[in-house]
């Protein structure tokens, strides 16, 4: 199990860590549309292949899941000094760097999981029942053996978001490396809504190379930010999406 955990952490290197240096994330180039868009992930690099030949990715539309009696989901999100703020060229992405055990952390059924960085997408990557959400924040997390966690939370407009409006008034409009901006903290559980039930699947990371055997826990109540927070990401990134991935026999689960 220990060697299965450890290749997962290798191949999510170029997704999840990132270095200082803009574009370093990825060896081999990417967008969301033309030549090198989503159609044509897997053939870009053969690190990629699982982008086209994996039978769990994500995202996915949740059509009908299955009532269960689910862990609870315990955050155990702290306020931080907001020094890895990136525009990374696909998104706006607060990335954290700290010692293991130290951070901010996900605790289901008494595993914990590291937060490692959180980003957004317009609209968002999940459906449920056929429909997109304005806008998610994808927070990703990392085990000790190098199993990942993700949450979903979907954003809609509606009330504007304290913490969105600091990352937006401080966020690269271009290609950045990691800024640190004094005087600044952030807490991400301001992002999260008071009701933590949620749906669950296995699946994978959303961008190159779509590594598998990510459990996603998607957030069923979404979090307000205003029209003026989506359009100001809008202009960044209009469409940093991935489009809808086949299920092939996968089971979404949902709390009761």
């Amino acid at each position: 199990m220990r060697k299965a955990g450890t290749s997962l952490r290798l191949l999510l290197v170029a997704a999840v860590v990132v270095s200082s240096g803009v574009r370093a994330q990825w060896k081999t180039h990417w967008t969301y549309e033309g030549a090198a868009g989503a159609d044509h992930w897997g053939d870009l690099d053969p690190a990629y292949a699982p982008c086209k030949l994996g039978k769990q990715q994500s995202p996915i539309d949740i059509q009908s899941a299955q009532k269960a009696e689910l862990p609870a989901l315990e955050f155990e999100y702290k306020s931080e000094p907001l020094k890895y703020l990136i525009n990374n060229g696909y998104t706006i992405r607060v990335n954290y760097h700290d010692a293991p055990g130290s951070g901010s952390a996900l605790v289901v059924d008494g595993r914990r999981y590291q937060l490692t960085q959180f980003h957004f997408h317009h609209p968002s990557e999940e459906y449920v029942h056929g429909k997109p959400y304005e806008m998610e924040v994808h927070f990703m997390h990392e085990a000790p053996d190098g199993k990942i966690a993700g949450v979903v939370v979907f954003l809609k407009a509606g009330t504007p978001n304290a913490t969105v409006q600091q990352l937006w008034d401080h966020m690269p409009k271009s290609e950045s490396k990691e800024l640190e901006i004094a005087g600044v903290e952030v807490d991400p559980s301001a992002l999260l809504p008071r009701d933590h039930a949620y749906y669950v699947y296995t699946g994978s990371v959303t961008a190159p190379p779509c590594t598998e055997g990510v459990e996603w826990f998607v957030l069923k109540t979404p979090v307000d930010i205003s029209a003026e927070q989506i359009r100001t990401f809008a202009a960044l990134y209009p469409h940093d999406v991935r489009p809808l991935q086949p299920l092939h026999g996968r089971i979404v689960k949902e709390t009761r």
